[in-house]
């Protein structure tokens, strides 16, 4: 049985408990395999309760210079009992100037103590005893996070102005760079909202009209990447043009929230409706029947009447298939005699018609033509004008190439994108 002889209102900061006789420290640390939090205790004397009772720096210091140890216990391992109480006598009792030269031969995590209000400056200075004199009892984690954040950017060589730091505050990415950004002008300071708003409008002007689709390629709800690289430079050209003055991370998050915005209004939008939206028409004058085909043996039916469209309901075939590493997709109809074959791992797709239909024991003969296919984009055109008029709509879509060895020059002259 153990019974609490010391604690504060903040339940992580260690507590001081009774048992067995004496006195331990407890705190909650790290997790278990099973994500559960960690308890750890280690013995300490009278003194050190006393202290530890009247002087909240020193308490916290303690707490900052046992967090290691607890770290490198892991999932399982106990702690180092040991190295714990050797910390006790030189973090409580010393003096300051003695603390001070004590932390720089230790780790120690500078986390909780910004946490909890320390001066960082002071901290930097490795005047701990000085930074903790601004200490409270309630941890600010925030600030802490954003103090890291300010660290890691040092550490690349970042330093953030005022408006850079709003605009990223904007986005929702001032402590984390990977985080899908968001509008969030509540975060901002009042007084640098109207400027970054100044900047947000320059960005949404500069990618006014351009749009960033799907690519089914890559499975269900992916973006077009040469979409993305299209917008993003568009509306970093223009950032910087208005606002020369801004830190890359600023102009490469506000970038990132125009193309994040944009590829979330396309994702649910069905493929066909891509299409109409590039310029495409309608398909309500199909009246034959088609076959989706993939090189797995997987293979879908559309008739007009099921509802949906040929080419939604093609790419939507595309895209439940694509995790399974198809490459190849085809579009036969059987009526017309004609069908086209895209293959997605080299950028080209074959158009093949009857040429002579087969009878009196012949086997029909076929025409089939190749041609190079400039990204999902391209694959997107060809699609609906072959869905819409057959192999004679992919007539203006040229070159075709019948000869093989032609095909195959040309592709290896196109300059890579």
């Amino acid at each position: 049985m153990s019974d609490i002889v010391f604690t504060r209102r903040s339940g992580w900061i260690p507590s001081v408990i009774r048992e067995g006789g004496g006195f331990r420290l407890s705190l909650g640390a790290g997790a278990d395999a099973n994500h559960e939090p960690r308890t750890f205790t280690f013995p300490i004397g009278e003194a050190h309760l006393e202290v530890i009772r009247e002087d909240l720096a020193r308490h916290l210091l303690l707490w900052s210079a046992v967090l290691p140890l607890c770290d490198a216990a892991g999932t399982r391992g106990p702690l180092d009992e040991n190295a714990a109480v050797a910390l006790l006598d030189p973090v409580l009792l010393g003096s300051p100037a003695d603390v001070d030269a004590y932390f720089r031969t230790i780790r120690w995590n500078r986390g909780q103590l910004v946490a909890h209000g320390a001066d960082t400056g002071l901290l930097d200075r490795g005047e701990v005893c000085a930074a903790m004199r601004t200490a409270t009892e309630t941890a600010d984690t925030a600030r802490a996070q954003e103090h890291h954040a300010d660290r890691r950017r040092a550490e690349r060589g970042v330093v953030l102005g005022p408006l850079d730091a709003a605009l990223l505050k904007y986005t929702g990415q001032y402590l984390h760079g990977a985080t899908i950004p968001k509008r969030t002008p509540g975060d901002v300071d009042p007084a640098l909202l109207p400027e970054a708003m100044r900047v947000v409008a320059t960005a949404e002007q500069a990618c006014a009209g351009l749009r960033i689709g799907r690519d089914p390629r890559r499975g269900r709800r992916a973006t077009d990447k040469r979409d993305w690289q299209r917008m993003e430079a568009a509306v970093e050209a223009a950032v910087r043009r208005a606002h020369p003055g801004l830190a890359d991370d600023a102009v490469r998050t506000v970038s990132f929230l125009m193309c994040s915005e944009a590829a979330n209004r396309s994702r649910d939008v069905p493929m066909d409706d891509d299409d109409l939206a590039d310029g495409g028409s309608p398909e309500g004058a199909r009246k034959t029947a088609l076959t989706f085909t993939d090189d797995r043996g997987a293979e879908k039916k559309w008739v007009a009447a099921a509802g949906g469209t040929a080419t939604a309901e093609f790419w939507a075939f595309v895209e439940d298939r694509s995790p399974a590493a198809d490459e190849v997709f085809t579009i036969e109809d059987e009526q017309r005699g004609e069908g086209i074959q895209l293959h997605f791992y080299a950028d080209s797709i074959a158009r093949i018609t009857t040429a002579r239909e087969g009878g009196g024991g012949a086997d029909p003969a076929y025409r089939v033509e190749y041609s190079l296919v400039d990204g999902i984009g391209g694959y997107r055109k060809l699609v609906s004008a072959f869905v819409r008029g057959g192999c004679a709509a992919l007539d203006r879509h040229e070159p075709w190439f019948s000869d093989v060895a032609d095909f195959e020059r040309a592709r290896r002259e196109r300059p890579v994108t």
